[in-house]
């Protein structure tokens, strides 16, 4: 794990769900390959999923064998959705996210929520786990496709009144990385979410393998 020297003037926090809060990795594994068994295509495994998944997710739908040619992207994506929708409050929370969510807020820190997930069921989830009183914003996309969370991103913080440098994105994937290098500001990334440790390594930022380690990291 790296240390970041700018840990001690971290004030905002702003946090991915999907992997990072909510652990779904298993539910979008079992989704996936539900679609594939149906298209007669082979499944995937846990450790295919951590090296192929990635955003845009129109990408990663091809490296699990889809063939856009056959069948339309957002045919797909919509059959994915739908499925996950229904089925995501199956999922638990990663261990230790509530604790620590909890002590940041003791500790009087900014906390976000930013999502490449749709904004209403993201809501919806954040609303069942009972989280809402931790985020001060809960910023989602306004379609499934996932393209990726840059612009949506560029809008929370530009509304906040608040120096780079005192915020950080916590997220569990690459992408994550690039948003908070496109926003300026610093990254720490977990590895028990929806890419390997190995390819979050390859992010010139501090990787934890627990969210318990985020507080020696964020002060």
């Amino acid at each position: 794990m790296q240390k970041n020297s700018n840990s001690s003037k971290y004030t905002h926090l702003i946090w991915d769900w999907n992997g990072t809060i909510q652990n779904d990795s298993w539910l979008c594994i079992d989704i996936m390959n539900d679609l594939l068994q149906k298209r007669h295509k082979p499944t995937i495994t846990l450790e295919q999923y951590r090296e192929i998944f990635g955003f845009p997710v129109r990408d990663y739908y091809q490296k699990a064998g889809f063939d856009f040619a056959i069948e339309s992207f957002e045919s797909i994506a919509e059959d994915y959705i739908l499925e996950y929708d229904s089925r995501s409050r199956e999922c638990n929370l990663q261990p230790k996210a509530v604790d620590i969510l909890n002590l940041c807020a003791e500790k009087n820190l900014s906390q976000y929520l930013l999502s490449a997930s749709q904004q209403r069921p993201l809501e919806i989830n954040v609303t069942h786990y009972g989280l809402n009183k931790y985020f001060h914003r809960v910023v989602g996309l306004s379609d499934f496709y996932a393209k990726g969370k840059v612009d949506s991103g560029r809008k929370l913080v530009a509304e906040l009144d608040a120096s780079a440098d005192s915020m950080v994105l916590i997220g569990d994937a690459t992408h994550d990385y690039e948003v908070a290098r496109a926003l300026g500001i610093d990254c720490i990334l977990f590895s028990g979410g929806h890419q390997s440790k190995e390819r979050l390594e390859e992010c010139e930022t501090t990787v934890v393998e627990n969210l318990q380690d985020l507080l020696s990291v964020v002060g």
